[in-house]
């Protein structure tokens, strides 16, 4: 078992009055599917960025895994989408990258087209293919709904549902959740909440 541990966090943006968080304090297994909600502001991408090292708090933050930010900056767009989804990656992992786009709908075709000469929603699911590649990170999602539509966001939470790993993800789609977490982490004004299960699970504990 590996935990992201968080004591006595704080934070604030250059220039605010507000923390965003003070002294938060959680233990997180690196296991769980877990999603991440909260309303607009409450933190969620900021807590990712603080995790990845592009944001620095006060208080102490251990993440034992290499954070993997999703999704990063493609750069130079106009390169076939087989080298731009395959930086960082071993050339003999190709395999493996035909095998994560079947899983999510993809053609391998694709791979040849420039890179953003792909819709949306070809991007977001090559990039997820790419993404678990990696076996030595721990994948921070950010809203990777955005450019899926229905049929989309189903191949994509059915992708995530069946990984043999776990993942952070920030969503505000209910049913996408619903289909690929198994526990949840709330943002709340009056401070934070984690349970086991899925978004509804939390959402009917919420009401109640």
């Amino acid at each position: 078992m590996s935990l992201i541990e968080i004591r006595n966090l704080t934070f604030a943006y250059p220039g605010s009055f507000d923390n965003v968080f003070e002294g938060l304090n959680l233990r997180l297994d690196t296991s769980w599917r877990l999603g991440l909600v909260g309303r607009n502001g409450r933190g969620k991408t900021t807590l990712l960025h603080l995790l990845d090292g592009s944001l620095e708090g006060t208080g102490r933050l251990s993440c034992p895994e290499r954070p993997l930010y999703f999704p990063r900056p493609v750069s130079q767009p106009q390169r076939p989408a087989l080298q731009v989804l395959m930086e960082g990656i071993p050339e003999e992992d190709e395999w493996r990258l035909l095998r994560e786009l079947h899983k999510l709908g993809l053609e391998e075709e694709l791979l040849s087209r420039p890179f953003q000469s792909l819709s949306g929603g070809e991007q977001t699911r090559a990039r997820l293919a790419a993404l678990f590649l990696a076996e030595d990170g721990y994948p921070l999602i950010d809203e990777p709904t955005n450019h899926l539509d229905e049929e989309g966001r189903a191949l994509a939470a059915r992708y995530l549902r069946g990984l043999n790993r776990g993942f952070l993800l920030v969503s505000h789609d209910r049913a996408f959740l619903d289909g690929c977490v198994d526990h949840i982490l709330a943002l709340n004004p009056a401070g934070q909440e984690l349970i086991r299960g899925d978004f509804s699970t939390w959402y009917r504990e919420k009401e109640n």
